[in-house]
């Protein structure tokens, strides 16, 4: 009889104390973690080429992943919608997130036809298609640390996330754990691809995971401001 009228006040002590340790143990890590790289910047802002109802999409303040569609963006639809599957749909309740994407002057009818597919299940409160001219998407893409150039039709198949500071976020070293393991040289990730699913699902996914993280915990002033930057991680010469 007295060991069971002591069972019961333990076990619900046991079961109290639990969670609080777990807790304890996780408390010193929300301060610890590695933000997402910065690897380039500041970018070219856009808010020289938006129009005075625009101005709330320019870079600056924003969380945004920015896209060049070009001149025929219904021909790059596969790319936009696995943005709109495995990007937007999960980052578009987020506090000041928003896609941008940049097509060309005159391609009105081709967007229009896009967006028939795009907007079939959600009118992308978030995601934003601004018209310029080729000399101003090439100024917004040459402020960019890209892999490659941009095709003659504006298009570029690479996506970029940029941060409210005008930075472009990525990843300074971009290895594999066995590539870690090889010791293999070191190489980054400044951009994602469009097309490759795999990619988008689960880099681009976890980078912005981790930005946002970052700016809550700003929000909330637990920020550890040692961003880590181009140079702080050296390749073997």
């Amino acid at each position: 009889m007295g060991k069971a009228k002591f069972k019961k006040p333990l076990i619900l002590a046991i079961l109290f104390l639990l969670p609080v340790t777990f807790l304890l143990f996780l408390y010193p890590s929300t301060h610890n973690y590695n933000t997402l790289d910065i690897v380039h910047g500041p970018v070219n802002d856009i808010s020289g080429y938006l129009s005075a109802s625009e101005r709330d999409l320019d870079f600056s303040d924003n969380i945004s992943v920015l896209l060049f569609l070009g001149d025929d963006p219904k021909r790059r639809a596969i790319g936009a919608l696995n943005v709109k599957e495995l990007v937007y749909d999960k980052f578009k309740g987020f506090k000041r997130f928003q896609v941008i994407a940049l097509v060309g002057e005159g391609s009105k009818t081709s967007l229009e036809e896009l967006k028939k597919e795009l907007y079939q299940y959600d009118q992308l409160e978030y995601w934003h298609f601004l018209e310029l001219n080729p000399v101003q998407t090439l100024d917004i893409f040459d402020g960019l640390k890209a892999d490659g150039n941009l095709e003659d039709d504006q298009f570029y198949e690479g996506l970029f996330i940029l941060d409210k500071d005008l930075m472009q976020r990525g990843r300074l070293d971009d290895r594999s754990k066995n590539e870690l393991k090889e010791e293999k040289a070191v190489y980054g990730l400044s951009e994602y691809s469009t097309i490759e699913v795999s990619e988008l699902k689960n880099k681009l996914s976890d980078d912005l995971r981790i930005l946002f993280t970052e700016y809550r915990q700003k929000r909330k002033g637990e920020f550890d401001s040692s961003t880590r930057r181009s140079d702080d991680i050296k390749t073997d010469e």
